[in-house]
């Protein structure tokens, strides 16, 4: 319906509503009528659908040819093992899944968006989808519009709605009720649509459609986007791809070398069928999403919000974080601490000069009441309201007395906001800023002395803001900052300090150990930033710069690649400048985090590699361009995230190690085993076991691995390096090759001895090898015994579990017929157990060397 063609008085009355907001009772009623405000997604396949596409593996569909060729041959008994392990593999591989769905839709719900509504009489804040038709919507700049609106208040209102319309500039948007019936959405200057971004200015509007019903809603089907894969996730499907052309050649070896030994072909053809089988990690992409959503999950916990899953592993590897100063670095708690007044100020009808600029902190602001009474707004204006409201100088009567008519909010062009009241038949104009954009707008002044108090009170990390104000007798028609912001008479300066949060300095000590630059960037003054950077840490050696945003300006494109590692300070910096920051950065190979709350900060947030939205003070816009937000706007909620990203990524790397080095082994085993005129030394069914066994259980437990205790005294490790760098590739052919060596040697002394268990004995010595293996790598370089055996107890109960259900293979007659064991008697066992802790040791004894040589390069670095 036209709602654009309904006047303001109208609309209340077609929807029921009235400006005081809607009651509980009524956006109860309407949500079971309306549902949620939300634009419905592509259809999430069924359970049952997600356990059929675990069906579609390459490997599950060779292991189904391989139950059909044992089926042909009458070996029955083979063909149900081999079914029962494929349908084991896809219950595991449907848990794994759900599980990473489940986690990806948690992830979403946390991330919705909230608006500022008011219902019942009270300004609440509810999640985007909660919004009913008829609800009041407070619309300020940097809010993502969350339902169709018909304004009703509009206060300078600019909306860019080229999602929309594909309109490149915002778009002025008034009250007036529009009579062309046909317009188009573009003109229909009433109107707020969702999804649209509010850019400038405030207004409040009547919600008139939502979710479907809305105009993005009709085009919603446009808007359904694929699951994007981590770039860990392509990486590791590539090189997949790559393994199984390698696996393929091994299979064609090991075939023909048992054809060749007079092998049954059947059972070659089923052997090197499992050995691909085993050799592919098909677990690992779902493996690494539940890491992943697991890791948002406890970052969540830990007030990081991910809102784009790569974000958890690219944290990883961030260099540089340049972060805001106000709320981030110090505590936002703003505090007044010295007012200075000019004496030329001008005195205003009975009003003292000394009053002034108390009236001048009551008037211009944008500071309300909640519902508990408590001040809430911009820290800055809360301080100023609550100085000049303690203040024995107040009059209470001008809350009543002065009815504001106009504003010009600020913007971060200006650095000003400008109010307009009505004053005994004339106009008083007040305007708050920046100093030296005040003192650009007003008459003659004592500029010299303004700028040397000013500099006084920055020196002592205080933040300054100025204040004019103006009579006139007649308004402008058109009311602007070119027509109104100028010639004021300068009343005063107001001085608070917001001082540093005791953990963000802690946090910076942390960034510095961990390989990490810290840069501040802020609108403060230059002398004000580096007063907080120096006491918290930021600024620390003498080739250290502060730069502000006038002199960045003028450095060329060159002068400033060559400057900025050594700037870690910006000052009275614009949106652009940062993004220009984050580019410059990116040009000399650092990998940025960077933070922002404004509409204005979006670019440079989407082009950092990790953008972080502030959750208290951050707008919409800049939330929906980040990869991560603060939920405390505290940077030491970073550092932590960094820690967790490293914790993280380190962990896949240990189950990719794991899983890939027990993939080797068996590989080994079988390869190696005939070129030396040894027999096949397992069965399909043996290796089937091992590798359901083996990767299935210990493997996910690593995901729950606590972080290393250097994780934060090493450098970020390189955004391109590969997965298998740092001596993981070569950890995986070693360990494997002597994995292999030892089954193959069992296999050698048992068939010397006239054993004929000597399969049995393999089957244990490879599973068993596998578990140790699992305990050693819990940590690269730390020893077990001093992280505790049961540092993990998920793994270390997996890896009991996997030794009974070994045990029980071997043991119970049932088991034994299915998987061909015989039992093996005390003295065998206890063989095989001391065959299978080599690896633990000698993995044991890889870590012992890495910590004597690191101990070796910490005493030279000493001594040079």
């Amino acid at each position: 319906m036209g709602h654009h063609l309904l006047s303001i008085s109208e609309t209340f009355q077609l929807l029921a509503t009235k400006k005081q907001g809607l009651s509980e009772e009524e956006v109860q009623e309407r949500q079971k009528e309306y549902g949620k405000n939300e634009l419905v997604e592509k259809k999430k396949p069924s359970l049952f659908v997600l356990l059929l596409y675990q069906f579609k593996d390459v490997m599950i569909f060779i292991l189904l040819i391989a139950a059909v060729i044992s089926f042909a041959v009458g070996d029955i008994k083979d063909t149900v093992v081999i079914l029962i392990i494929v349908l084991l593999n896809a219950i595991i591989g449907f848990v794994q899944e759900y599980r990473a769905e489940k986690a990806m839709s948690a992830l979403k719900k946390t991330s919705s968006l909230h608006a500022t509504v008011r219902r019942a009489e009270n300004i609440v804040q509810i999640s985007v989808s909660e919004l009913v038709p008829g609800d009041i919507v407070i619309l300020e700049a940097g809010m993502l519009v969350p339902a169709d609106i018909r304004l009703s208040e509009s206060y300078s209102l600019k909306i860019e709605e080229a999602s929309l319309t594909g309109e490149s500039h915002a778009i002025e948007k008034n009250t007036d009720t529009i009579t062309v019936k046909n317009s188009p959405l573009g003109d229909r200057f009433n109107m707020a649509y969702k999804t649209t971004v509010v850019s400038y200015g405030r207004g409040e509007g009547i919600v008139v459609a939502t979710g479907m019903n809305t105009e993005i809603g009709r085009i919603a089907q446009l808007l359904q986007e694929e699951e994007i894969k981590t770039p860990l996730q392509k990486r590791l499907a590539d090189f997949s791809k790559k393994l199984s052309f390698v696996v393929i050649f091994i299979c064609v070896v090991i075939y023909g070398a048992g054809l060749l030994r007079g092998e049954d072909p059947i059972k070659m053809l089923l052997t090197a069928i499992s050995v691909a089988v085993a050799a592919i990690p098909e677990a690992l992409p779902a493996v690494i999403t539940i890491a992943l959503s697991l890791g948002a999950k406890r970052m969540f916990g830990q007030n990081a919000l991910i809102r784009k899953l790569p974000a958890v592993e690219t944290l990883g590897s961030v260099t540089y974080i340049c972060s805001d100063k106000t709320g981030t670095i110090t505590q936002n708690k703003m505090t007044v601490m010295d007012v200075w007044i000019a004496a030329d100020a001008p005195a205003v009808n009975a009003i003292s000069v000394e009053q002034l600029l108390l009236l001048s902190m009551e008037l211009n602001h944008d500071v309300v009441k909640d519902e508990n009474n408590q001040l809430k707004g911009d820290p800055t204006e809360v301080a100023l309201v609550s100085y000049a409201r303690n203040n024995e100088k107040y009059d209470k009567q001008w809350l009543t007395h002065f009815k504001r008519v106009h504003e010009l909010p600020f913007d971060s062009v200006r650095k000003l906001m400008t109010t307009a009241y009505p004053l005994e038949g004339q106009w008083l104009i007040v305007t708050k800023g920046a100093v030296e954009n005040i003192l650009s707008i007003s008459k003659e002044t004592n500029k010299d002395e303004i700028n040397n108090v000013t500099l006084a009170f920055a020196q002592q990390g205080k933040r300054v803001l100025a204040y004019a104000l103006k009579v006139v007798a007649v308004l402008p028609e058109t009311i602007s900052a070119d027509t109104i912001e100028n010639n004021m008479s300068f009343i005063g300066l107001a001085a608070m300090i917001d001082p540093p949060r005791a953990e963000a300095i802690q946090a910076i000590a942390d960034c510095h150990a961990a390989g990490i630059t810290p840069v501040m960037i802020t609108g403060d003054h230059p002398t004000t930033a580096k007063a907080i950077a120096i006491k918290t840490g930021i600024l620390k050696h003498k080739t250290d710069r502060v730069i502000s945003g006038a002199a960045l300006a003028n450095l060329s494109e060159e002068e400033f690649e060559k400057e900025i590692e050594y700037i870690k300070v910006y000052a009275r910096v614009s949106p652009e400048q940062k993004l220009n920051i984050v580019k410059a950065l990116q040009n000399k190979n650092q990998f940025v985090a960077m933070t922002g709350d404004g509409v204005n900060d979006a670019p440079a947030l989407k082009r950092a590699n990790i953008g972080i939205a502030m959750g208290i003070t951050g707008t919409d816009v800049a939330k929906e361009a980040a990869h991560m937000i603060l939920l405390d706007d505290n940077f030491a909620t970073i550092i932590r995230a960094v820690k967790e990203g490293r914790r993280i990524f380190d962990n896949i790397r240990k189950f990719i190690k794991y899983t890939m080095t027990s993939n080797s082994g068996e590989v080994w085993t079988i390869f190696l085993a005939p070129l030396i005129g040894l027999p096949i030394p397992l069965l399909p069914i043996h290796i089937l076991w091992i590798n359901l066994v083996t990767d299935g259980l210990p493997g996910l437990a690593f995901a729950t691995e606590s972080a290393e205790k250097n994780i934060l005294n090493r450098p970020p490790r390189k955004p391109d390096e590969s997965i298998f760098a740092a001596g993981i590739g070569i950890h995986i052919l070693w360990v494997g090759l002597l994995m292999g060596a030892i089954c193959i040697g069992v296999q050698g002394w048992a068939i010397h001895t006239g054993s004929d268990k000597w399969m049995t004995m393999v089957f244990t010595v490879l599973s068993m090898s596998q578990m140790g293996h699992a305990m050693a790598i819990r940590s690269d370089w730390q020893s077990l015994f001093r992280q505790g055996i049961f540092g993990n107890k998920q793994l270390f109960f997996s890896v009991l579990l996997t030794f009974v259900l070994q045990m029980s293979v071997i043991y119970i007659p049932f088991l034994q017929e299915i998987f061909r064991t015989q039992a093996l008697t005390l003295f065998e066992l206890f063989l095989c157990l001391t065959f299978s802790s080599i690896v633990f040791w000698a993995v044991e004894t890889e870590k012992w060397v890495k910590r004597k040589k690191e101990k070796s390069r910490l005493k030279n670095a000493g001594e040079n």
